[in-house]
């Protein structure tokens, strides 16, 4: 009985002793994991996921590499604390914002940055905006500013075929910049230069020129840095062989954009605008039966502001005063394009205009009155047209 009893004293003994070194185990893993999570911090953004996401085998795997590499992350590139301007579009990807922080010399190495922000799941939550970023800032407080979104609210959107004293009325009522001082500047067009301005003639503003969309501003923006933005906006989104190709089609590229205007006041139909650029180039046409345009958007554009109404597109407008309106932008009394641009297209329009439908219509008049539904019926000859007419008007 007492040889049981030592026996039970030394089996209790040695379970005593098992659970200390089990209980020396986790308290040394609980104090490596806190150590852990301490050091991890140095690569968590905010509430990102962060070192939580450790469970995960490619996370580890990924925080090695981060880890190895955290003094790079966590150290600003320069000492220079001069502000520089930074822009994020919407829906513009990591690796393309890594790579603009990268050429601006903001970070050394993009293909880090893409892992930190994946590290932390904020890859796909970086905020669009303008952003003054500077760097003596580390590649972590970089990615901690874009992912809060640490940006000026200053909001324009610029929607396609507006003139650009609508634009400016914008910008007024927004509160964002003077319009007027906008406008002036717009209207002048000698702000800036670019290569899309290349063939511009001399004294053409900058109507035209601006690609629609939203834009983010920073804070006091200037006229010159909106007029900038939007020009180089539009660069972006055409075709980076877009003057060869209006070489091409035997137009300058003012021209192209003075078509494309025409053709985004005319129709809101994606499937619409190559048809509708196919007539008009086949009016310009050496062999063209039809010497004049007869678009009505040039006369509503030529009438200007209508303070009855407080529109700027006068609608509806009767055949009656087309031949009132003395302007070589009214393409029913002047031959041709008219001197520019008049509105801004989008880029449907401009795109119509490189690649046109192959038509040989020389009509199109709206399916309904007031062009309800906003489709168009198109005819060859001028006998097609007046059907259409008859059939769409009663007349």
């Amino acid at each position: 009985m007492r040889r049981l009893f030592f026996l039970f004293i030394s089996a209790f003994q040695t379970l005593l002793l098992a659970l200390a070194a089990l209980g020396l185990i986790l308290l040394a893993m609980g104090l490596y994991a806190y150590s852990a999570a301490t050091d991890r911090a140095d690569l968590s953004i905010g509430p990102g996921q962060g070192w939580g996401r450790l469970l995960d085998r490619e996370a580890m795997a990924l925080y090695s590499e981060l880890e190895a590499r955290a003094e790079e992350i966590n150290t600003p590139i320069s000492t220079d604390s001069r502000m520089t301007p930074f822009e994020i579009e919407a829906g513009e990807a990591a690796y393309s914002i890594g790579l603009r922080l990268q050429d601006q010399g903001l970070i050394s190495d993009a293909g880090l940055f893409g892992q930190l922000l994946s590290y932390n799941g904020i890859d796909t939550r970086l905020q669009a905006g303008d952003y003054q970023l500077r760097r003596n800032m580390s590649m972590k407080e970089i990615a901690t500013v874009l992912y809060r979104g640490y940006a000026s609210r200053n909001v324009i959107t610029v929607f396609p075929g507006w003139r650009i004293e609508q634009v400016a009325t914008q910008l007024a009522r927004n509160g964002t910049m003077d319009g007027n001082q906008f406008l002036r500047l717009a209207t002048e067009g000698t702000v800036i230069s670019h290569p899309l301005l290349a063939d511009r003639p001399p004294s053409a503003s900058y109507e035209g020129y601006f690609m629609p969309g939203t834009y983010h501003l920073p804070d006091n923006p200037t006229p010159e840095h909106l007029i900038a933005r939007m020009v180089d906006n539009m660069a972006r989104h055409l075709p980076p062989n877009v003057l060869e190709l209006a070489r091409q089609r035997g137009l300058t590229f003012h021209q192209v954009l003075t078509i494309a205007s025409i053709i985004e006041r005319e129709t809101a139909q994606p499937d619409e605008k190559p048809l509708v650029a196919s007539v008009y180039l086949n009016r310009l046409s050496p062999t063209s039966p039809i010497a004049y345009l007869q678009a009505d958007p040039t006369v509503q554009y030529a009438m200007g502001y209508q303070a009855a109404t407080d529109q700027w597109w006068k609608s509806p407008v009767s055949l009656d005063e087309y031949s009132q309106v003395d302007s070589p932008y009214n393409t029913y009394l002047y031959p041709g394009l008219p001197p520019g641009p008049i509105a801004n297209p989008s880029l449907e329009s401009i795109i119509a205009v490189l690649n046109p439908a192959q038509t040989d219509y020389l009509f199109f008049v709206c399916a309904r009155p007031g062009c309800e539904g906003g489709r168009h019926v198109f005819a060859r000859s001028y006998d097609e047209h007046l059907q259409n007419v008859a059939v769409y008007y009663g007349q």
